[in-house]
């Protein structure tokens, strides 16, 4: 059973944060109501998809909810959505969305009907502006800071990091909230822009500071860890690694893995600089390097994998997702985190449950995304209270629905 068993929170949502948020409510415990269009929501067959076109996007974010399926166009299905936003209950009254809905679905609107409504809402900008990770990251210099050395294009990033972090973000601020409520019994609304996260972020990790104090832009490292050793190299079997030296332990764990200390010594005395220092290795990085490269040159990774694991040396080797899924066991089962599940429609794949490990509840195993609508009927006589007749009624009038009061699939 999980932590938050128990607690309700309603979703409205598209894209990544929120649904990230809501997916990772649900896999600790919590009951995560998401309501959606008829037709589906703007994620519904949102890339990637499976071999029959099935978006694996939703059922990745989706994971552990259950889903209505409510026509929003609708004076009644308006009215659904605030009785099922706004349901009693102790552990209830939360609501998290990105969808910028002005007078009915808004905090000053729904609040009416539960003044301790915690409500979480992102945004793209502080203005409330449209923005996305690949809005935001170019608008904040990393792609400028990312790529080849030398190199003069931007390189936008594949992870949409400002997305990761603002979901998770999102789960504090909800659960911050509902802390507060328990202790003064008063809601509130609670706001979150999205580029505020990666501005946060860039201050946070001293970029900001740095700028604004040298009055340079950060230049392309390539594969370089920056302010530390760390750098890619490739190896005698066609493969390429990753080494990192951050701290003096690695440093010196890849030195002795490496045989390169005598070396590593010349070339300190040579340099007049103490390579025991961080920000020294990032400066003669490309001295370190060159002693390096042809030591890995000569080398298969299995040729040198044990010794680096045996002296503690922080490594990996370069993957695609491919190989990634075939190599690593922490990726399979063999990972308590994952299990073999049967997502409908879908198939069956490795799926993660929730990363975090808690002494005192167990986690619980990842439930599959619903279809869309499953569990429309449910949550309309359980937490909206109606009768069946009226739910009837609506699926009949075409307000509500789900696959099992239509003849079709959605999706």
């Amino acid at each position: 059973m999980g932590i938050l068993t128990g607690m309700r929170v309603v979703e409205g949502s598209a894209f990544v944060a929120v649904p990230l948020a809501g997916m990772t409510l649900a896999q600790m415990g919590a009951d995560v109501i998401r309501f959606d269009r008829l037709e589906g929501g703007l994620d519904a067959k949102r890339w990637p998809v499976a071999p029959n076109g099935r978006s694996l996007f939703w059922a990745g974010l989706n994971k552990g909810k259950r889903s209505v399926a409510v026509d929003m166009k609708s004076p009644e299905g308006r009215e659904l959505v605030t009785r099922i936003v706004t349901a009693p209950g102790e552990d209830a009254g939360l609501f998290l969305t990105n969808l910028r809905v002005r007078g009915w679905m808004d905090y000053e609107s729904l609040s009416r009907h539960r003044p301790d409504l915690v409500m979480l809402t992102l945004t793209g900008d502080r203005h409330g502006r449209p923005a996305v990770d690949y809005t935001v990251n170019p608008s904040l210099g990393f792609p400028d800071a990312t790529g080849p050395e030398g190199s003069t294009e931007p390189v936008a990033h594949v992870l949409p990091a400002w997305d990761c972090i603002a979901g998770n973000l999102a789960v504090a601020g909800l659960l911050a909230a509902e802390r507060q409520r328990l202790k003064t019994g008063r809601g509130q609304q609670v706001e979150v822009a999205l580029k505020d996260v990666a501005a946060a972020m860039l201050g946070h990790l001293g970029i900001i500071g740095e700028t604004a104090l040298t009055g340079e832009s950060r230049p392309k490292a390539g594969n370089a860890l920056y302010g530390a050793y760390g750098q890619d190299f490739l190896c005698a079997d066609g493969r390429r690694v990753m080494v990192v030296g951050l701290t003096r332990r690695q440093w010196q764990g890849l030195l002795k893995a490496t045989g390169t200390g005598e070396a590593m010594d010349r070339l300190a005395a040579r340099l007049g600089a103490d390579l025991g220092e961080e920000g020294e290795r990032f400066r003669h990085r490309h001295a370190i390097t060159e002693i390096l490269a042809p030591w890995f040159a000569a080398r298969a990774v299995a040729d040198f994998a044990e010794s680096f694991d045996a002296h503690g040396v922080t490594w990996s080797i370069f993957r695609d997702f491919r190989t990634a899924l075939d190599e690593d066991p922490d990726l399979s089962p063999e990972n308590p985190m994952f299990s073999m599940l049967t997502q409908p429609g879908i198939g069956t794949y490795p799926v993660p449950a929730s990363p975090l490990e808690f002494s005192a509840a167990e986690r619980d195993a990842p439930a599959p995304a619903p279809e869309l609508g499953e569990h429309t009927e449910e949550v309309l006589a359980d937490v909206a209270g109606l009768g069946s007749g009226e739910i009837g009624r609506l699926f009949d009038a075409g307000v509500v629905g789900g696959p099992s009061r239509v003849g079709q699939t959605p999706r």
